[in-house]
C-alpha cells in the first residue's frame, strides 16, 4: 500500500509541479498579492520592501548567505570526489555480500557522511550507491538496485540536523540572526549555540533512531522473489571513458600539481580554523568556520591545487539553483517583513498554542520545502515567522530552529530537485525511487516528532 502511495505521489509530482525556479516565481507573486492586501494596494511601498529601497535588505538581502551554501555544497562534493574518499567507497562497496547488506551499507554511510556535510553524504552515496551496484553485478548478487541507489539519497534525510545545517548553524552569532530575522528580533532570542539545537540530546536521539530505523525499512521492501528485483546497468562503459592523465609537460604544470604548494596554504588555513574553534568553542560555530574548515580539508585530501579546482569546478554546476533562487527568497522575505504580513501570520502561529507549535512547524516547512527546495532559503523564508511565533507562544526559539530543520530535511523525499546528482551519477530516474522514499517519508515523522517533544 504505501509503495502505491509513493508511486502515487510521483506521478502528482512529475505532471503537475514545475521547476523550482517557476515556483520562486509564484511565490513571489502570491507574497505581492497578500502583501497588497495588507497595506491597502499601495503598490510602492511592497516594490519598496522587494526591492529594498525602503529600507529593509529586500532583493539583494541574502548575497552572503546564498554564497556560504555555494560553499557548503561544492566543498562536499570535492570531498567526496578526493582520492581518500574514493579508497572508502571501494572498500565499502567490497563488503557487499548480499542483497540486503548492500542496501544497509549504502544507507548508513550515506547518512553519516550527509550529518558531515550534505554535499559530501549526496555526492560520496550517489558514488557508493552505483559502485556497490557494479560489485553486485560482477558477483552475480541479486540486488534491487533501485532500492540502493534510494539508500543513496537518505543523506538528506539528516542532513539538516547535522555539521552543515543551515537553520542552526545561522542562529549562533548576532551578526547572522540579525541578517534574516532584522535587528529588533535578534536582539529579542539572542544567540542560540549549537549545544541547544544540533548538539542537544533530543538530536542526537532522533539521528540514532533515524539510523536504526531507515536502514531496517529499506531492507524490509527488498522483493522477496529474486525475479522481481532490478538489476544494476552495466556502467562499465562510462568507467572507461574516463580521460588518461597525459602526466606533466611544462612548468606551470608542475607547480599546479605540487604538494608542497598545497601544504603551504593548507597548514595556515588549519590553523586558522583550529584557532577559531578554541576561541568560540564547538557550540558556537557558523557556517564561515565550517566551510574555512572543509575547504581546506579537502585541498588535503586532493593533494593538488589543481586536483581541488577540477572537483570544485564539477561541484559548482549544482549552485545554479541557489544563485537563481536566492535573491527571489530575500525579496519575498522582504515583502513579508516591510508590509506587516509577517507580524500577522506569526500572530496566528503563535495562536496556535505552544504545545501545537512545534508539530505544526515540522508540517509547515515540510509543505514549503516541496516548494523551496533549500534549507537556507527556507530558513531565509520561514525563520522569521518561526521566531516570531516561537516568542510569542513562550516556546524555545530553538526547538523551532530544529522543527524547521527537520520538516525541511523530512519531505527531501518527495522532492527530487536535490536528487537530480544521484540520479545523473547511478543512471535512474526519479520515479524509480521516489516510491521506496516515500514510504521513509512516512515512517520519519515518528523519530522527528518525538525530537520536538523530548525534555531535553
Amino acid at each position: 500500500m504505501l509503495q502505491r502511495l509513493g508511486a502515487g505521489f510521483a506521478r502528482f509530482a512529475q505532471r503537475y509541479v514545475p521547476d523550482p525556479f517557476v515556483l520562486a516565481v509564484l511565490l513571489t507573486l502570491v507574497s505581492f498579492a497578500a502583501a497588497l492586501v495588507t497595506v491597502g494596494g499601495d503598490v510602492e511601498a511592497v516594490l519598496d520592501a522587494w526591492a529594498g529601497t525602503g529600507g529593509g535588505k529586500g532583493f539583494w538581502g541574502l548575497l552572503t548567505f546564498g554564497m556560504q551554501m555555494c560553499l557548503i555544497l561544492v566543498t562536499g562534493h570535492a570531498l567526496a570526489e578526493s582520492p581518500p574518499a574514493a579508497r572508502l567507497i571501494h572498500a565499502l562497496a567490497d563488503r557487499t555480500r548480499g542483497p540486503a547488506g548492500a542496501i544497509a551499507i549504502v544507507a548508513v554511510a550515506s547518512m553519516l557522511l550527509g550529518l558531515v556535510n550534505w554535499g559530501l553524504g549526496l555526492i560520496a552515496g550517489a558514488l557508493l550507491a552505483r559502485k556497490v551496484g557494479q560489485r553486485a553485478r560482477e558477483r552475480g548478487i541479486e540486488v534491487h538496485y533501485p532500492l540502493v541507489v534510494a539508500a543513496g539519497y537518505t543523506g538528506l534525510l539528516v542532513w539538516h540536523g547535522g555539521l552543515s545545517g543551515s537553520a542552526p548553524l545561522k542562529v549562533t552569532g548576532a551578526t547572522d540572526l540579525a541578517e534574516v530575522l532584522g535587528a529588533q528580533t535578534a536582539a529579542a532570542v539572542g544567540a542560540i549555540p549549537l549545544s541547544s539545537t544540533l548538539g542537544s540530546v533530543s538530536n542526537l536521539i532522533t539521528n540514532a533512531l533515524l539510523l536504526l530505523l531507515v536502514p531496517l525499512v529499506l531492507v524490509r521492501m527488498l522483493p522477496k522473489d529474486a525475479s522481481e528485483r532490478i538489476g544494476p546497468p552495466d556502467l562499465s562503459a562510462d568507467e572507461a571513458e574516463a580521460v588518461t592523465d597525459p602526466g606533466v609537460t611544462t612548468p606551470a604544470e608542475r607547480i599546479e600539481r605540487s604538494p608542497w604548494l598545497m601544504l603551504a596554504i593548507v597548514l595556515p588555513g588549519l590553523a586558522a580554523f583550529g584557532m577559531i574553534v578554541a576561541d568560540k568553542g564547538l557550540a558556537r560555530l557558523d557556517l564561515n568556520t565550517i566551510n574555512l574548515g572543509f575547504l581546506f580539508l579537502g585541498l588535503l585530501l586532493h593533494g593538488s591545487t589543481r586536483s581541488y579546482v577540477e572537483a570544485v569546478s564539477d561541484g559548482a554546476r549544482g549552485c545554479a539553483g541557489i544563485i537563481l533562487q536566492f535573491p527571489f527568497y530575500a525579496g519575498i522575505m522582504g515583502v513579508l517583513a516591510g508590509s506587516g504580513l509577517l507580524a500577522e501570520m506569526a500572530t496566528a502561529l503563535a495562536s496556535l498554542g505552544g504545545t501545537v507549535l512545534p508539530a505544526a512547524g515540522f508540517y509547515m516547512a515540510g509543505l514549503v520545502n516541496l516548494f523551496v527546495p533549500s534549507g537556507g532559503g527556507q530558513w531565509a523564508v520561514q525563520g522569521p515567522l518561526f521566531i516570531e511565533a516561537a516568542l510569542e507562544a513562550g516556546v524555545d526559539p530553538a526547538r523551532m530552529v530544529m522543527a524547521l530543520a527537520y520538516g525541511d530535511q523530512w519531505t527531501n523525499m518527495l522532492q527530487p530537485f536535490w536528487a537530480l546528482p544521484l540520479l545523473a551519477i547511478t543512471k535512474v530516474r526519479a520515479r524509480d525511487i521516489i516510491g521506496y522514499t516515500a514510504v521513509l517519508l512516512v515512517l520519519a515523522q515518528v523519530p522527528f516528532l518525538l525530537g520536538l517533544y523530548l525534555p531535553f
